[in-house]
């Protein structure tokens, strides 16, 4: 296919294909062996994944690849803060499509914990997390249109903080007032220092906010994704 026409800057690689089905299985190969080569050297290693129908076929495509599953930790990179058996809770979805088949062996960890509230969650969230392989080895992010990544929202009071790379923690509550849902998110901090980080994105949409984006990579707060443009970032495309 007719690759779109996107100004990337040095150091970021895209990869663009003509179907969701293929891109999922592009990803998948790419991530699957890049956690083989990290289990080769390492006791264990840690993929972050994120949510919504996107994600759906490269979850089913990884779940199938051989790998010591055993040894993988698996995350969210964030959650609504809703009960597991609502049809918005992206753990029931993990759950179903991607630790399923081979990946039923891997070590999955809970973002969403007892508490009315995010807030009231966080310090049982942090100790869910004691035991997660750090740094993440894999991070495979999503993008909103309106230049969200994880729950980093534009519009959520806790961005600043959940942004900044000088703070050590691992999790941060967000209310961003535009969404249904408080939820919980893994800080930028924590997550720009993962090994291999990929945006996974489908639709025309999609590619118009990339190029929005790519346009003043600076402006970080008002489209949070562009913290992740950076060289390493590989980006996978479908329409």
């Amino acid at each position: 296919m007719k690759m779109p026409e996107l100004d990337f800057p040095q150091g970021i690689e895209a990869r663009f294909g003509e179907t969701p089905q293929l891109v999922a299985h592009q990803l998948a190969g790419t991530v699957a062996e890049f956690l083989r080569m990290r289990l080769e050297s390492a006791p264990r290693a840690s993929l972050a994944v994120s949510g919504g129908s996107t994600p759906l076929p490269f979850f089913q495509a990884l779940s199938h690849k051989a790998l010591d599953w055993g040894r993988v930790d698996i995350i969210l990179v964030d959650e609504r803060w809703v009960e597991e058996a609502d049809d918005a809770s992206n753990t029931r979805l993990v759950k179903a499509n991607l630790l399923q088949n081979n990946a039923a062996a891997a070590r999955f960890f809970s973002l969403k914990q007892k508490g009315e509230t995010p807030e009231d969650g966080l310090a049982a969230a942090n100790a869910e997390l004691v035991t997660l392989t750090r740094p993440l080895d894999v991070l495979i992010l999503g993008m909103g249109n309106d230049g969200h990544t994880a729950s980093l929202f534009p519009d959520a009071p806790e961005l600043a903080h959940a942004m900044n790379l000088e703070i050590r923690e691992t999790l941060a509550a967000m209310t961003p007032p535009s969404q249904a849902h408080p939820r919980i998110t893994l800080t930028y901090a924590f997550m720009h220092r993962a090994r291999f980080i990929a945006l996974h994105l489908k639709g025309e949409d999609k590619l118009a906010t990339l190029k929005k984006a790519l346009s003043e990579p600076g402006g970080i707060f008002t489209m949070p994704v562009r913290g992740f443009l950076k060289p390493g970032l590989q980006i996978f495309w479908s329409p």
